[in-house]
């Protein structure tokens, strides 16, 4: 039996400032171009800090299903993370950190599952239902999900 993971991170550096980087990130519409899960992001308006809330949806072949999601860092070239939730229920925490690094930003993008206590079966159910993927399966399915995501927000920034 392989050993659930309930955190993982990647980090690339991409050939962009800390600012730019982070305004890209901060800019949540262009998570459909970067992301292999999430295919599009609703919001109102264009400012987004902490609280801010917005709707993300996903597909994985023919399985589509959206996630509730609010703004809880949102510190200026620092770092950027939001909760996600689906039918009220935590499910994780995403975030991305920007470290500046010779010239360049070290950029980490990290998730959390947050599919403890109560409600924690019902969430599980609900992702394995909608994503195909079961809980234990799910770090390693995010890990290569932000290798893409990763890659292709360095390759849109020049890097």
């Amino acid at each position: 039996m392989v050993k659930r993971l309930w955190k993982v991170e990647e980090s690339v550096l991409v050939d962009a400032s800390a600012k730019d980087v982070y305004a890209a990130v901060a800019d949540l519409r262009n998570m459909g171009k970067w992301s292999p899960e999430c295919f599009g992001v609703w919001i109102r308006g264009r400012e987004v800090r902490a609280g801010t809330g917005f709707v993300g949806f996903n597909r994985k072949g023919f399985l589509l299903w959206f996630t509730t999601c609010r703004v809880v860092r949102a510190e200026r070239s620092r770092e950027f993370a939001f909760r996600v939730t689906t039918f009220g229920l935590p499910v994780a925490l995403w975030g991305y950190r920007f470290q500046p690094e010779e010239g360049a930003t070290r950029v980490t993008e990290y998730w959390e599952d947050l599919r403890t206590g109560p409600g924690a079966r019902t969430a599980e159910f609900l992702g394995r239902v909608f994503t195909g993927t079961r809980p234990a399966d799910r770090a390693e399915v995010n890990r290569a999900g932000m290798r893409t995501t990763l890659g292709r927000l360095k390759a849109s920034l020049g890097g």
